[in-house]
């Protein structure tokens, strides 16, 4: 059977219609060149080239398998482009999840666009999806990378992923426009005691509601829960109607809602988490390049 070099060797010759000429092209002499056309149309059974001492032409199989000859070595040279790429990551895809707050964080947009813009043949699934779904996602192989709010729970699960911090993101408190507190510069968490808060639910938004919680207990009080939204922007909506104050990420100041005022917290520990979580034994080149990129952007000014 014909080899790779037998192809590019007689696609010379086609085109020089010389051997002397594809030799020095080739950067071969000429008899081993001339065996070489002798073997391929021995194993093809046709002949190939009419050729005399002074003059080469192609027969009708010749020109024939010329163009089949260009096209074997076009695909060939496609796949080990597509090979090389895909051992740097540059092809394939990645399922990707994230939390609706992330989404107003500006990592998420910056790593989206960078990485677009590395790997434009990589297609990316997205999905939006709360953090402790994400982590059960990533460990039944669902979905391979996930921009989360927090770290797993249970040590088991912390073992077998790979979190990257990305940011500790400042808390707001948002208030009703109205609010006394409303315009100050920043407040302590104790000043609200006696308010009512409007959270998401915990089956939902663990993260979030137990921060609220933790820092609530640390400034002696724990917070009465008037409403609850499935979506965090949608807390914003029941601040404005005056329904109750609510904790969000810095990055929901994006969110311009008539109506609503952002505080930021004096206490400790008023920040939440945002990190990139995989498996730990996923060595997806496409992945190891989206983390990198990831880790570029959350350094980039303004992050």
């Amino acid at each position: 059977m014909f080899d790779f070099r037998q192809l590019r060797y007689f696609i010379a010759v086609a085109e020089e219609l010389s051997f002397t000429r594809a030799a020095l092209r080739l950067h071969i002499s000429q008899p081993p060149l001339s065996q070489q056309i002798q073997s391929l149309e021995q194993d093809l059974g046709v002949r190939l080239l009419e050729r005399t001492k002074r003059h080469v032409e192609l027969t009708e199989p010749g020109r024939v398998f010329l163009e089949q000859a260009r096209q074997i070595l076009a695909k060939a040279d496609e796949a080990r482009s597509q090979a090389v790429a895909a051992a740097s990551g540059f092809t394939g895809q990645l399922r990707m999840a994230y939390t609706v707050s992330v989404s107003f964080h500006p990592a998420l947009p910056q790593a989206l666009l960078r990485y677009g813009q590395i790997a434009p043949n990589v297609r990316l699934q997205l999905s939006e999806m709360y953090t402790e779904p994400q982590f059960a996602a990533l460990l039944a192989g669902q979905i391979d990378i996930g921009f989360v709010r927090d770290e797993p729970t249970h040590a088991q699960d912390a073992r077998r992923l790979r979190i990257s911090v990305i940011d500790r993101e400042p808390l707001l408190l948002a208030l009703p426009a109205r609010h006394v507190l409303a315009g100050r510069c920043s407040v302590r968490l104790a000043e609200v005691a006696g308010d009512a808060f409007v959270s998401q639910p915990r089956e939902l938004a663990a993260t979030l509601y137990d921060r609220l919680v933790k820092l609530a207990a640390k400034a002696g009080f724990h917070p009465t829960i008037a409403q609850h939204a499935q979506q965090i922007n949608g807390l914003l909506a029941l601040v404005a109607a005056g329904l109750g104050l609510a904790l969000v990420p810095a990055s929901m100041r994006a969110v311009r809602l008539a109506g609503v005022s952002y505080v930021p917290l004096e206490d400790a520990d008023a920040y939440l988490l945002l990190a990139v979580a995989s498996r730990a034994d996923d060595q997806s080149p496409a992945l190891l390049q989206f983390l990198a990129t990831v880790a570029e952007a959350a350094i980039a000014p303004g992050l």
